[in-house]
């Protein structure tokens, strides 16, 4: 039976600061929900764009955790704070929040919306 391996959070994590990537405009909808626009740039979005008719610039919407999240991203919160933020706004699904919050940050700055300082 293969062991499975766990991903380890740095223990420094959770004082992480993080920022919006300001090359990424975003808006709110009506409903309060975040819209990130992707500038679709670069020789295969060009093309894309003109023999597919693909979009110069998408729209990507987060669901409700993503947007209380995105906003929580202000410069001055830690990881830490907005793991607070998100389990004080979702209190139901407190327990599974830590493990939510981290995934959804990676994948965020895996894809460049945000990057890290650390205090």
């Amino acid at each position: 039976m293969a062991k499975q391996k766990t991903k380890k959070i740095p223990q420094n994590y959770m004082d992480a600061i993080m920022f919006r990537n300001p090359v990424y405009k975003w808006s709110e909808n009506e409903n309060g929900l975040v819209i990130i626009d992707v500038i679709n740039q670069g020789l295969h979005h060009k093309i894309a764009q003109k023999f597919f008719h693909k979009p110069e610039t998408s729209h990507i919407s987060l669901d409700k955790y993503g947007s209380v999240l995105w906003k929580s991203i202000n410069g001055r919160n830690t990881v830490y704070d907005i793991l607070n933020i998100m389990s004080e706004t979702f209190p139901d699904e407190k327990d599974s929040m830590l493990k939510r919050v981290i995934s959804f940050m990676h994948t965020l700055q895996v894809n460049k919306y945000v990057y890290q300082m650390k205090r």
